[in-house]
């Protein structure tokens, strides 16, 4: 059918559907049923007001012509018919205006309303996702996409919802026109539905052409953008911005991206032009051949001019309507583009929604043993952890430590199961831990990382990770003094309601990257897990202060079991084995005593920390010990 064709720009991509645009409007329909009912009869009130607003006085036209023909050829004048239909229309048209308005300004509340729940699902499906499925760039691609479309703008979901509104108005309008000429000439409606969707056609080639050089292309460059806004506006950033200097680069970095921005606005204004140009010429040929009709109609077959207005009145709205309606069509059709990414994102399945899990074992005792497990990242040739075999008994505590990069961190993302082994297998109590389910799984564990993030909630909330009325702020309040938090709540007027961040409250306050690690040991407290993991969330603290802190911490958390991960040896003493990992290999296993008399990897890395942990030596003893100079 198409006379003007454009190839889909689109990347070859499995996960995303072309639902249509009826396929559409059932889904936003099916979400009026959802969450506003009442969203059905606003779409069909207006429509029918709206429709009947445009006929009115095109009706009105032809019968006033008619009375004043009848009352010229009458010797008794009365004016009074024509008073009476004038006042009847005026007062129909008044109704017809107020429930149109009513209509329209409900169905936009509506609207406004149905994006946000529907932005809540999208929401709802990211925080479900598996975090390494959600890692990758092409999966924040999809996710930049759904964003967009349900957006606050009218080039996704909300205006979607906005043209299934104008198209019941305008086709309301197109079969009531079709209806009166018909009557006449149902050849008429015949040429004019000819040219308009021949003006149809190159409207939706320009669609494509457009959508494929600006919406499909931007996708990656407008994430780009969203991190140059964060890097550029975080206060986080402030600091290394201005010490780096590094104003003027990344200026050049935004300017970069702009320019390509504006270059695809550019072309896609262009494409747009074109068919502006294109439509103008087809609205002026149907507008001759409508009146040429009409004119040799007079001519041939008599026609009166009450007539005459009502068909040219139908004709030429008519032909609007057809006009807009396929235009508003072709608007839709890109619009539901827009829906297909959001709905394409949401229907990518959970690797985990149709699996039969068995249930985690009820104990107090959990020994998980790594047999043959390897590991890479996506898009990566090199293993960031080789042939790991080990065991972590119940009730004890394992020290990984190692340089930075050495597989320390990805073999906690494994133990956790934030990603699944690449070869090999992790056993919990002797079964898989992938046939566990994930959300159950994670309740085994009170982690506490490195990078702490805050929330904009109080204090207390940012230790239980619950809501207020789940939250015992007693208890959190003791384990934030247990983690060295004394002093800080101690200067906070509110204590544990401090809000935290200034997001939400102006008085909110932000933490030290030390108080943010305290707080971290203290959330893991708080969740009172049977497994413990530290990822180095003391690395803000001088290596004295951590090893204090985890001394401190280590007596804490009693028979739990416990992994306390460090590139600093800090806490290796006091555990019952240590794991030595170097470029992604576990070189050495054994205990603190045992890998010194070995005198390996391990015991070097100690022989140069272990000045740092004589805990009856001040920092200027050790350097005086080492012959150094001290200047008070």
């Amino acid at each position: 059918m198409f006379i003007f064709k454009a190839k889909k720009l689109e990347q070859d991509d499995e996960l995303h559907h072309d639902y249509g645009v009826l396929s559409n409007c059932k889904y936003i329909l099916r979400a009026f049923l959802k969450y506003r009912k009442s969203m059905i009869w606003l779409l069909l009130l207006g429509g029918i007001a709206g429709a009947s607003m445009s006929y009115i006085w095109t009706f009105i036209g032809k019968l006033v012509v008619d009375i004043i023909e009848r009352q010229s050829a009458m010797e008794n004048k009365d004016i009074m018919p024509l008073v009476y239909l004038v006042i009847g229309t005026t007062a129909a048209e008044l109704v017809m205006m107020t429930l149109n308005a009513f209509a329209k300004k409900r169905f936009e509340l509506g609207r406004l309303y149905i994006r946000l729940c529907i932005a809540k699902e999208r929401i709802a499906k990211v925080l479900g996702m598996e975090y390494e499925t959600l890692e990758t760039p092409d999966m924040l691609d999809r996710l930049q996409k759904a964003k967009r479309a349900t957006a606050k703008n009218n080039n996704g979901v909300l205006g979607f919802m906005q043209d299934m509104q104008t198209l019941m108005t305008q086709f309301t309008c197109i079969i009531t026109a079709v209806s009166i000429i018909s009557t006449l000439d149902p050849w008429i409606v015949v040429i004019i539905v000819v040219l308009s969707l021949i003006n149809f056609e190159y409207f939706d080639y320009i669609r494509i052409k457009a959508k494929a050089v600006l919406w499909d292309a931007m996708a990656g460059n407008w994430r780009k953008l969203d991190y140059m806004i964060t890097v550029s506006t975080d206060f986080s950033y402030a600091k290394d911005v201005r010490l780096f200097g590094m104003r003027e680069w990344l200026g050049k970095k935004q300017k970069e991206l702009d320019d390509d921005e504006l270059s695809r606005w550019i072309q896609y204004r262009q494409y747009w032009m074109y068919y502006t140009i294109f439509s103008s010429v087809i609205t002026l040929i149907q507008t001759a051949v409508i009146f040429g009709w009409l004119i040799c109609g007079m001519l041939t077959n008599g026609l009166s001019i009450g007539n005459f207005l009502l068909y040219s009145g139908s004709a030429i709205t008519f032909m609007g309507n057809i006009h807009s309606f396929l235009q508003s069509l072709g608007d839709m059709r890109d619009r539901s583009s827009r829906v297909d990414d959001f709905r394409s994102f949401m229907d990518i399945p959970n690797a985990e929604s149709d699996k039969k899990t068995v249930p985690v074992p009820k104990t107090d005792k959990y020994i998980f043993k790594f047999e043959n497990v390897s590991f890479k990242y996506k898009g990566q040739d090199k293993y960031a952890l080789k042939d790991l075999n080990l065991t972590l008994e119940a009730g004890r505590r394992l020290a990984v430590v190692g340089l930075n990069g050495a597989g320390k961190t990805t073999f906690i993302k494994l133990l956790l199961r934030l990603y699944d082994v690449t070869e090999g297998r992790i056993l919990c109590n002797g079964t898989d831990i992938r046939e566990f389910d994930r959300a159950e799984y994670f309740k085994l564990f009170a982690p506490a990382f490195q990078e702490v993030e805050l929330f904009a909630f109080k204090l207390s909330e940012n230790v239980s990770m619950r809501t207020a009325g789940e939250t015992d702020t007693n208890l959190a309040e003791r384990y934030l003094r247990s983690a060295g938090m004394s002093e800080k709540l101690d200067d906070l007027p509110n204590g544990m309601d401090t809000e935290i961040l200034k997001v939400l409250y102006d008085d909110g306050v932000d933490l030290s990257g030390g108080e943010k690690q305290k707080l971290a040991l203290a959330r893991a407290l708080y969740k009172d897990a049977p497994i413990v993991i530290l990822d180095e969330p003391t690395a803000a603290l001088d290596a004295l202060a951590e090893h204090r802190l985890y001394q401190s911490f280590d007596g804490m958390i009693g028979d739990r079991t416990a992994v306390y991960i460090s590139h600093r040896l800090s806490s290796t003493r006091f555990c019952d084995n240590i794991a030595m990992f170097a470029a992604g290999e576990m070189v050495e296993y054994g205990t603190h005593k045992e890998l010194l008399e070995k005198n390996g990897a391990y015991a070097e890395m100690f022989r140069v920390q272990a000045q740092y942990y004589i805990d009856d030596e001040t920092p200027s003893e050790m350097i005086a010990k080492k012959g150094g100079a001290v200047h008070e």
